[in-house]
């Protein structure tokens, strides 16, 4: 969640961003309100309670009808301090519901919606074919690599099987990512996939982006979209010392894609199950945008291995989930659909996460603070359809990207399957 005391200090800042965001800047208002009164209702809590204090030394000093008049009024003080301690309690709640319920303030984000993105680069160049290209589903039949028609029977729409070299194909670009995140420091880490509630909603997740998780009511527990939920919770409820600390995390994640119907329904693209490399990083808050552009290259890093043309865009911030101040995407160039579409995205989410999980670290003059979190995609099940539509073959088969190839055996063409063409 925000800054209490930065939204006190400069609530203009909180207001521009809920106007860059497209949610409403009222709430700044109420917010303010709210933590007056919740200060005045401890205020008055205090100074009852010294009365009271004073009032029951007195009480032990007198005698006669004196004392019994002292008693009478440490009862009414006693009932007062009741009530103003409970006032304080209900307006600290109020308060911290309606905090949690604001989004992150942007930093440097672009205004405005989905389409009101920054390109901020453009890499590679767009492939030309002599041939009509085929789509990643196509292709992937042609090769035994994706089966969506038994998927679909076995768990409904949006499922699918990867088989034969489409397994091996997203095993090998997860290892390739996890090998790179290693080299570069990061802990390898196999996360949980279920989750409980307080984790969930820590990072961010039960707000506007609820319904598309899948939640088990029996257990009282949800199922991750990503593996940055696991790896934000790690460390709750924490004190953190040597900074940075840096994880990849290997998850499944689930998605219910609520809304998204209509969209992206052929294929791969926009499914229910997917496998993730997610980058994870905690540091120092005076760090973080440092720590953001790195993440992004090491994301450019893993583009580069497998030549694929993309674009780096900065997220408007109406499109900004409501724990990133800013995120950068990493787009792949898709022949058939003649656009860019998102493979990798990296947020800085500032403080809002750890303050939610209470994932603190020593400042100069030891005082416990929050930490900043950043997360950032390394590899998923999705960058298949990149590879196979930008390197395919006329006759069907698949170039297999130079620094790919040590990972599938040494393989350099992916070939139709059963004659196939």
């Amino acid at each position: 969640m925000i800054d209490l005391r930065a939204l006190r200090e400069d609530p203009e800042r909180v207001r521009a961003s809920q106007r860059a965001r497209g949610e409403d800047e009222a709430v700044v208002d109420s917010l303010l309100g709210l933590d007056e009164r919740r200060r005045a209702a401890l205020t008055r809590f205090e100074q009852l309670r010294a009365e009271q204090k004073s009032s029951g030394k007195l009480v032990s000093r007198a005698q006669g009808d004196e004392k019994q008049a002292l008693l009478a009024k440490a009862k009414e003080l006693a009932q007062a301090v009741k009530e103003a301690e409970a006032e304080s309690g209900v307006l600290g709640e109020e308060l911290n519901t309606l905090l949690r319920s604001v989004p992150n303030i942007i930093e440097d984000a672009p205004a405005g919606g989905e389409d009101d993105y920054v390109v901020l680069e453009t890499v590679g160049e767009i492939p030309a074919f002599d041939f009509t290209p085929r789509d990643h589903l196509e292709l992937g039949e042609l090769l035994g690599a994706i089966d969506m028609e038994r998927g679909a029977k076995v768990s409904g729409s949006r499922f699918y099987f990867l088989t034969g070299i489409g397994m091996q194909l997203q095993l090998a670009l997860l290892n390739m990512a996890m090998e790179q995140a290693v080299s570069a420091g990061f802990v390898p880490m196999y996360v949980p996939v279920l989750v409980k509630p307080e984790t969930m909603e820590g990072t961010g997740f039960l707000g506007n982006h609820a319904p598309e998780v899948y939640h088990l009511p029996a257990d009282d527990l949800y199922l991750v979209g990503t593996a940055e939920v696991g790896l934000a919770g790690y460390h709750m409820d924490e004190i953190l010392t040597d900074l940075p600390k840096r994880y990849a995390g290997w998850s499944s994640c689930f998605r219910r894609e609520a809304g998204s119907y209509g969209k992206d329904t052929r294929g791969i693209i926009r499914v229910h199950q997917f496998d993730k490399i997610e980058m994870f990083s905690y540091v120092d808050p005076a760090d973080a945008h440092a720590e953001h552009l790195r993440l992004l290259e090491w994301e450019k890093e893993m583009l580069a291995k497998v030549e694929l043309p993309y674009r780096v865009i900065d997220t408007a911030a109406g499109d900004l989930g409501s724990s990133a101040a800013r995120k950068f995407d990493c787009e792949a160039w898709v022949p058939t659909q003649q656009n860019y579409r998102e493979l990798t995205s990296t947020s800085n989410c500032t403080t809002f996460q750890s303050r939610r999980l209470s994932t603190r670290m020593r400042d100069a003059e030891g005082k416990p603070q929050p930490v900043a979190t950043l997360n950032g995609t390394l590899a998923t099940t999705r960058w298949i359809v990149a590879i196979l539509e930008n390197h395919q073959q006329a006759d069907g088969s698949v170039r297999v990207p130079e620094a790919l190839q040590k990972y599938l055996g040494g393989r350099e063409i992916l070939e139709p399957v059963g004659g196939r063409r």
